[in-house]
């Protein structure tokens, strides 16, 4: 390449930050950059702003197809607050005001024509993760050396979502490789935490989950192949979906190792809501994206309760707990967690609580790392070495010193693939004889990580391996009494690592979320479990934005 890495960067930024001064009013200087930045945009945006992006997406939508609030209004509130959390956590890579607008002033007049709105999403405002090709716009997929790259027509789930009604209004952050559990690359830098500035909004999804975090959004599209919907969801106290594969629709993504059919990677909302969540998958599903992409299995999404009822009204559920994965221990705040939310499930009706045994799940860490990079990370270091930038330290740490990989023959390709499917299948016998319809576990070893510390991928790729649906709940904050666990003799190195990192004082307001896991294609029984859940445990406990 003739330009240097760094003068392309710098380019993406002043054009980030030329489109981000197009907003109108304009937004001050920020000038200090405090630790917790959540409080900043009520002392800025108007009330009306503040009232607009803190709202549920389900009541937005409600409003917006009864007139009662207008998509140019929506949408400038939240082109001004999105433009604010970039000034704040650097989590985008485009502002759209133009097309938004342009977008919103059409969706207007549409309403006021035909009396009715144009779709289910009609005037909501919905974030994109940068690798997710929009027509006409550069799509860099993290690698400085794909800056210029150009989408030449929309993903396919960007066409569902506009048919619905939805405005596309911004891009946010992804890290180098998009295989990081936190959001930093050469071409934007590090996308920082909300709630605590020196802690990740994790990944790969982390603009997302930062700019939601802060309200600048309240439904946004991540990815996940190793628990890039999750982390972000947990580091940011949002709600996260990773859908079983092959639900919701793929093609028109940018990434390295397209087209490899060993662990599969999926598509998936992060939201302020549980709601949101749901009205994200039921709007997709609904519009029978199968048709367009024959990969995606054709069965509606599921509205008819899961669960079955109990006279008294209440549900029968089994519940699994994990609080440990045998591998590495999660900190206190997370073991809090976990023992708060089974005590308050205690001597409710129809609820039983077991304790979840993992069943090799150092095995399974040792498999999917097997199977990540077949070609030993060669297409990731092509594009790397393409532009000449430096390799970001949790990229070595997946790919360079990560013993599982390794350039693997076809046949050793298939080797692992059989190794997979018989975790699988062995995994499956265990659910089945366990009668669990849940598992409730940890989302990571801890809360939001520091800066390049989000090392221990198990408690997410876990589920990618077995291609189980991960729903995150937010349900507290790190307080000052979680203290370390006194005494604990560690179990390997990676567990040690992560013993040694803890102090509460370093997490402190982080919040802390948790993981809900069912079997395969039980995404819809695995939505109402977390509704009954949060209904009878009271989650979230503390007010987040």
């Amino acid at each position: 390449m003739s330009a240097s890495w760094e003068s392309i960067a710098q380019k993406a930024q002043d054009f980030r930050d030329a489109t981000i001064a197009l907003v109108s009013p304009a937004l001050p200087a920020i000038t200090e950059l405090p630790l917790d930045s959540t409080p900043v945009p009520k002392t800025i945006l108007t009330a009306e702003e503040i009232t607009i992006t803190q709202s549920d997406p389900t009541d937005l939508v409600a409003q917006l197809a009864s007139g009662a609030l207008s998509s140019i209004q929506v949408t400038t509130a939240f082109l001004r607050r999105a433009s604010l959390a970039q000034k704040l956590v650097n989590c985008i890579t485009e502002l759209l005001p133009s097309t938004a607008l342009s977008r919103a002033a059409f969706l207007d007049d549409y309403l006021k024509t035909n009396g009715k709105p144009i779709g289910p999403l009609h005037g909501l405002p919905i974030s994109v993760k940068e690798h997710i090709g929009m027509k006409g716009l550069t799509l860099n997929a993290g690698f400085i050396a794909w800056h210029d790259r150009v989408a030449d027509a929309n993903a396919h789930i960007l066409d569902v979502l506009l048919a619905a009604g939805a405005v596309l209004y911004v891009r946010t952050t992804q890290p180098q490789t998009l295989m990081h559990l936190e959001t930093d690359s050469n071409l934007y830098g590090v996308t920082v935490n909300p709630f605590n500035r020196n802690l990740s909004a994790g990944g790969s999804s982390g603009g997302e989950g930062a700019l939601i975090g802060l309200r600048g959004s309240c439904l946004g599209i991540g990815t996940d192949i190793g628990g890039s919907i999750r982390s972000p969801a947990a580091n940011n106290g949002l709600y996260g979906l990773r859908p079983t594969s092959y639900r919701l629709p793929m093609d028109g993504l940018s990434a390295t190792m397209l087209g490899q059919e060993q662990i599969v990677a999926v598509i998936g909302p992060l939201s302020t809501s549980l709601s949101g969540v749901k009205l994200f998958m039921k709007t997709l599903i609904d519009a029978q994206p199968w048709i367009r992409e024959p990969s995606l299995l054709p069965f509606p999404w599921k509205t008819e309760p899961q669960l079955p009822a109990l006279p008294n009204g209440g549900k029968k559920l089994k519940i699994g707990v994990l609080y440990d994965d045998g591998v590495v221990r999660p900190h206190p705040p997370i073991l809090r967690a976990l023992r708060t939310v089974v005590e308050r499930l205690k001597g409710v009706e129809g609820v039983e609580i077991v304790e979840w045994k993992p069943y090799k799940h150092d095995l399974a860490w040792t498999i999917i790392s097997s199977l990540y990079f077949c070609d030993g990370g060669a297409e990731q270091s092509a594009a790397l070495a393409q532009s000449g930038e430096p390799w970001r330290a949790l990229s070595t740490f997946i790919i360079k010193e990560n013993p599982g990989v390794k350039t693997l023959s076809i046949g050793e390709v298939w080797g692992w693939t059989k190794k997979r499917d018989e975790y699988r299948a062995q995994y499956a016998r265990v659910w089945a004889e366990s009668g669990v319809d849940v598992v409730l576990c940890p989302v990571g070893p801890g809360v939001a990580p520091a800066h390049e510390e989000g090392r221990y991928w198990g408690y997410t790729a876990q589920w990618n391996l077995l291609d189980y649906p991960g729903l995150v709940v937010p349900v507290g904050k790190v307080e000052s009494g979680d203290g370390k666990e006194k005494g604990y003799e560690v179990r390997n190195e990676r567990d040690a690592w992560n013993y040694e990192i803890y102090d509460a004082d370093k997490y402190k307001n982080a919040p802390i979320s948790l993981q809900l896991v069912a079997n395969r294609y039980q995404d819809e029984m695995l939505v109402e479990a977390a509704e009954y859940i949060l209904e009878k445990a009271g989650a979230p406990w503390v007010e987040y934005v």
